[in-house]
Order: structure tokens, then C-alpha cells, then sequence
């Protein structure tokens, strides 16, 4: 979610490009590290992780999926929250953009680690290649997941805009950033109609809440926009100066 222009040039990336591929790298081995290293540490898990019908890695997918769209809700709340000038009151807009970019990295990883987890299924047995080419899982609902897919990479290259903001310029860094709104729907939809756990309450709830949340803070966005611009606040006048006499 982009800030207004007059923000722009007083909150710079405060993670440079090494650092940011270097995190998504170590986040994304430190959780399969975590899955290879669980089942020694907690001998009752190895049933889960391994046999002839692993269910670990679909659950580990499942609940990182909400984990990762979560930190996208968090971290475009952050961004409407910058450009509404709501974050002056709390945490700060320096401090709200700060959390708002980590945030964006690490759901990301989060995201990248839903996708590379499911690999150890062997119910629905995605490839590689399947999960890297949008709408190719053609034996488990290729259209919705491919619409995650592309929220991924669509993802990607937001995330990247903050580390090459310089070469592409202020206009053109905002106008891609717009495009968070698509990513969150691709997101949403792609929860809504290829996960599982859709049909449950809580699932229901957390749809219609958070995109409810985003949409408020949106609509009061634009309606601070329009109410600037029909009632423009009034410039402050200095008092003539007296005349001496």
C-alpha cells in the first residue's frame, strides 16, 4: 500500500535487497528444517510426516496459508493506514511504515513456504512445476489456485518496487503499489474456493471481518480525499502588519 508524496522521501526501505532476499531464503529453510528436524524431537509426529499417507504437510499449508494472509491484511492496514494519517495517532507513521514493509517480507516467506510445504502430500501430488506455472494443477481446482499463484508473484514484485523505488521513479512505484488491492482478492478468492477449511464458521468469519476492516479504512481514505477536495481546509492568514505612524 503505497504513502502520499509527501511521505515518500521521509520513510526510505529500512531493509536493503541482500537483506531481503537473504530473509526470504533463511525463513523458507528454517521452517523445512523445522519439519525435517520435528519428528526426531517429537517421535509421535513421525507418523504425520512420513508412511505412505503424510498428513503434516497439508495442515502445515493449510495454517500457513492463514498465516500469510494475515500478515498481507496486516501489512496493507499499516499502508491505508499511512496515507489516512490514522498512524499518526498510533504507532507513528515512521514506525507504521517500518512494521508495514517487515511485515509484507515475512509474509511472503510465510507464503512461500504454503506453497513448497505441500510437496510432501501425497493425496493431491503437486510437482515443481505445477506449483511454479500458474493454472497448471490440473487435478486440484487449477483455477483458484492459480489465482493464488499469481497473487504470489504479483506479491514478489511489490515487494521488490521498495528496493528499486529509485530507478522506476516516485509515479511509477505508486501506480504498481496500487496493485496490493488485486493481490489481496487473489488472495481472498483463492482462500475462499481452494482451501478446505471454507465451509467451517471461523473460516466464514475471518474472510468477512478482515476484508471488511480493509474496505472501512479504503472507503475513509477516499472520502477524506473527497471532503479535501470539495472543503478544502482553509490556508492560515498572518495579521497585516501595523503601520507606523
Amino acid at each position: 500500500m503505497s504513502v502520499n508524496s509527501s511521505e515518500q522521501t521521509e520513510y526510505e526501505s529500512s531493509v536493503n535487497i541482500q537483506s531481503f532476499l537473504m530473509f526470504l531464503v533463511a525463513m523458507t529453510i528454517g521452517l523445512l528444517v523445522a519439519v525435517l528436524l520435528l519428528p526426531a524431537w517429537l517421535p509421535n509426529m513421525a507418523f504425520s510426516l512420513g508412511g505412505d499417507a503424510p498428513k503434516a504437510y497439508w495442515y502445515l499449508s493449510r495454517g500457513t496459508a492463514f498465516v500469510s494472509l494475515s500478515l498481507l491484511w496486516l501489512s496493507m492496514a499499516l499502508g491505508i493506514s499511512i496515507t489516512n494519517k490514522m498512524a499518526r495517532l498510533w504507532p507513528g507513521a515512521p514506525a507504521a511504515f517500518a512494521i508495514h514493509e517487515y511485515v509484507s517480507l515475512l509474509g511472503l516467506a510465510f507464503a512461500i513456504f504454503h506453497a513448497v510445504v505441500i510437496l510432501g502430500d501425497h493425496y493431491i501430488n503437486f510437482t515443481l512445476l505445477q506449483l511454479l506455472i500458474p493454472f497448471s494443477t490440473i487435478d486440484y481446482r487449477p483455477f483458484w489456485v492459480g489465482l493464488g499463484q499469481l497473487g504470489f508473484y504479483t506479491w514478489a514484485i511489490i515487494a521488490i518496487t521498495f528496493y528499486i523505488r529509485p530507478i522506476i521513479g516516485q509515479k511509477s512505484w505508486r501506480f504498481l503499489h496500487y496493485g496490493s488491492f488485486g493481490m489481496y482478492l487473489l488472495g481472498i478468492f483463492h482462500g475462499i474456493y481452494s482451501g478446505t477449511d471454507t465451509s467451517q464458521g471461523w473460516a466464514q468469519n475471518y474472510y468477512w471481518y478482515s476484508a471488511g476492516i480493509l474496505l472501512f479504512l479504503l472507503m475513509y481514505r477516499i472520502l477524506a480525499v473527497v471532503i479535501d477536495k470539495v472543503f478544502p481546509p482553509k490556508k492560515a492568514t498572518s495579521a497585516p502588519r501595523p503601520t507606523q505612524g
